[in-house]
């Protein structure tokens, strides 16, 4: 008897180091110039012109002084393209060839102002805003808690090309946490359209990080406590739950997520938050493939290129947020997901 507990004892210490052990680093190819409060989430913008300069913009929480910095592919900050003097900037994205009207276009960026109860959207690589001072969401609440965005995910139908945005928040019900707008420009402007309210939560922690896949028309999120679920991204296809899966691959909170898409295979980059790490899934299967240390610190947010950016970043570019208020870079040819 005695020897059997010993042997259990034994056991239980080989699986606990195995469980434990720490993953092998892979080294960042840049770490961005520090940001002064907060960092969160960073989304890439790329310059089709000269993919060499690129942007990559990030978030920094603030409720009064915060920002959402831009910076250029050696990880320094370009004073002139970020906005500062944000309330609470949380999540950033990029979507490309808005229509303005029927013979201009622009590529933008969108991110919430949670202490403000809105989005933003201003137009890139100019950064003008073209919100006038921003979109309200969640209004038909009357929980000021209930009101406040934090994820966002911009959604282009490749269809009819037109361009939505699907906002999630602090705080929401267990049915339709997530709402969609679509940006509508006229004579006067830019408009919000709302579309519809949809997204099942758990109601164990909160729901922050969307991610889009523009060409299969799905929309991914995570419930941070549960999995991650997918919808449809398309309101006319449905409000239905798809799936829900990989939440047993997550020592914790389940955070941002990134789609890597190339020619025949496509991969989910999320976030295992508190185990400092990044677990990657196959887009089509939803099957766990495997883990890898980064070496960033508590991600919320990344976001992922697998389009060559300049001699800097030839085979696809990784960014993910450090809690150490700054991003980390790699080169995607690291995360070795082709293998």
């Amino acid at each position: 008897m005695k020897k059997h507990k010993t042997n259990i004892i034994f056991i239980s210490f080989v699986c606990l180091m195995a469980c434990t052990a720490k993953l092998p680093e892979i080294i960042a190819d840049v770490v961005t110039e520090k940001t002064m409060h907060d960092t969160d989430d960073p989304a890439i913008w790329i310059d089709r012109q000269d993919t060499s300069k690129s942007i990559i913009f990030g978030t920094d929480k603030d409720e009064i002084n915060g920002s959402v910095y831009a910076f250029n592919l050696d990880g320094k900050i370009i004073k002139d393209k970020s906005i500062n003097k944000i309330s609470y900037p949380n999540n950033v994205d990029v979507e490309y060839d808005f229509a303005i009207n029927d013979s201009t276009q622009t590529d933008i960026l969108v991110f919430s102002e949670r202490e403000k109860q809105q989005i933003r959207l201003f137009s890139v690589p100019d950064m003008k805003p073209l919100d006038h001072g921003g979109f309200k969401v969640f209004e038909d609440e009357t929980n000021i808690e209930m009101k406040r965005p934090m994820g966002v995910s911009l959604y282009k139908n490749p269809i009819n090309g037109r361009v939505q945005v699907i906002v999630s928040r602090k705080m929401g019900p267990k049915e339709n946490y997530l709402y969609q707008y679509e940006f509508v420009s006229d004579a006067s402007g830019v408009k919000t359209k709302f579309i519809r309210k949809f997204g099942t939560f758990s109601g164990k922690k909160e729901i922050e990080a969307i991610a889009v896949d523009d060409e299969s028309g799905y929309v991914y999120y995570a419930d941070e406590g549960v999995g991650i679920r997918k919808y449809h991204a398309n309101s006319e296809k449905g409000d239905q739950e798809l799936t829900i899966f990989g939440g047993a691959y997550f020592k914790d909170d389940i955070e941002g997520i990134a789609i890597a898409k190339y020619e025949d295979e496509g991969f989910l980059i999320v976030s295992n938050q508190q185990a400092h790490s990044f677990n990657i899934f196959n887009l089509k299967t939803n099957a766990f493939i495997k883990e890898l240390n980064l070496g960033t610190l508590e991600t919320d947010g990344c976001e992922v290129t697998t389009k060559a950016l300049g001699d800097k970043f030839p085979n696809g570019l990784l960014v993910s947020m450090s809690d150490e208020k700054n991003f980390f870079f790699h080169d995607l040819n690291k995360l070795k997901l082709l293998e």
